[in-house]
């Protein structure tokens, strides 16, 4: 499934934002490192991620996890949508470091009346002066908010959990590597998490060391070989063949063309 590299736009130094969405335009079916949380406060809507769909409606919470393709599909005129996006790292810290609780949440969860009106109230705050510490705050104490919600009800496959957390640790993982860790048969893990994420097990893996890759070039400052190397590629051949096959240009007209910061901020109308 295509999807374009768009890392979740968080102004300011803070590490979360909440974004309220704007139904006259919507992203392009889009993948990033940031873990996402999608409230439905009001109206209808249909999501892609992978080769699957969901409908939702107000109420429902949904959680996309690093690297998960999706994309806003269609809409009713009411919709109301907060979307709240963390770094990895704070993600971990403010979850106390249980990033397979994380994984092991509901993938879409309903909300009772009560608890979608706290939870809508909390995500409409603004934040006055832009203080990066009380931004980080309050996105904080929602997203662990979330999380405590999702964990009440698991819906992946005990597998997918744990080969999603020992992937985002590690996403140069094999396979057979990944399938001896979790204590799984390798066909099974790659059965369960098809089905749970929506895309191929092997898929992920390499979006993740997409990920991996294009943030050691960008904020690390590494060779094209060495961010390869230690983002899990074989070899720059490899990573270069992937990296083409992915986003139909070269690492090196990606990032010094300007193909990369306008495929982050691509916007396309609703």
């Amino acid at each position: 499934m295509e999807a374009l590299y768009q890392p979740f736009p968080i102004p300011g130094t803070a590490r979360g934002h909440v974004w309220h969405h704007v139904p006259a335009t919507r992203r392009p079916r889009h993948f990033h490192a940031e873990p996402e949380l999608n409230l439905i406060a009001a109206g209808r809507a249909v999501f892609g991620y992978g080769e699957a769909t969901v409908s939702v409606s107000a109420g429902d919470l949904l959680w996309w996890p690093p690297g998960q393709d999706h994309v806003l599909l269609d809409a009713t005129p009411d919709l109301d949508l907060y979307v709240i996006g963390v770094t990895a790292d704070f993600s971990e810290h403010v979850l106390g470091g249980r990033v397979s609780g994380a994984s092991g949440g509901a993938t879409r969860l309903q909300l009772d009346h009560a608890t979608l009106t706290n939870l809508r109230t909390a995500c409409a705050v603004q934040i006055a002066g832009g203080d990066a510490a009380a931004v980080e705050r309050h996105v904080g104490d929602i997203w662990c908010e979330a999380h405590e919600l999702r964990a009440r009800i698991p819906d992946h496959h005990p597998l997918t959990v744990r080969a999603l957390s020992s992937l985002l640790g590690r996403p140069d993982l094999k396979r057979g590597e990944l399938a001896r860790l979790i204590h799984g048969n390798e066909s099974e893990v790659s059965r369960n998490f098809h089905r749970d994420i929506g895309v191929t097990l092997v898929a992920y893996r390499t979006r993740l060391r997409l990920i991996r890759f294009i943030q050691m070039v960008e904020g690390g400052g590494r060779s094209f070989l060495a961010a390869a190397i230690d983002a899990g590629f074989g070899s720059y051949s490899q990573c270069h063949r992937v990296f083409q096959q992915a986003f139909a240009c070269t690492p090196r007209i990606f990032f010094g063309k300007g193909v990369g910061e306008e495929m982050k901020g691509r916007f396309a109308p609703f």
